[in-house]
């Protein structure tokens, strides 16, 4: 008999985050399959957050729903944002999404590139 383990969430959102996607999503000129979130090579710290609208699922995306919101990542990305919870900040002078990832081992002072290291494979262990 097999051992059925809870699914793990690479990704989870904050009621922030989730409210602030449904609000630009409500908004699209089109409907959308959801969001894709990724990384991608680039800026001063070496790597730097991607996020646009999805209008499809690709086959190897990795599909993660939370809070009624579906976020698909990029395979390529799985092992960076493992363990990432993603936020939306409002401040006096900005208002942004922001990726709280344990991955992340510095960012630039531009804020607009991070380094991060991927995950081992001991960060996969999901205990049932």
């Amino acid at each position: 008999m097999s051992k059925i383990r809870p699914q793990f969430k690479v990704v989870s959102l904050t009621d922030a985050a989730a409210e602030k996607i449904k609000a630009i999503m409500a908004n699209a000129d089109r409907p959308f399959e959801g969001v894709r979130v990724g990384v991608k090579n680039g800026g001063c710290a070496g790597m730097s957050y991607t996020m646009e609208y999805a209008q499809s699922v690709n086959p190897l995306d990795e599909v993660v729903e939370d809070k009624g919101v579906k976020v698909l990542i990029d395979p390529k990305a799985v092992l960076f944002l493992l363990g990432t919870q993603m936020d939306y900040v409002t401040d006096k002078l900005s208002a942004q999404f922001v990726f709280n990832n344990p991955n992340q081992t510095s960012a630039c002072g531009c804020g607009e590139s991070v380094a991060i290291t991927p995950a081992s494979g001991e960060s996969l262990a999901v205990t049932a």
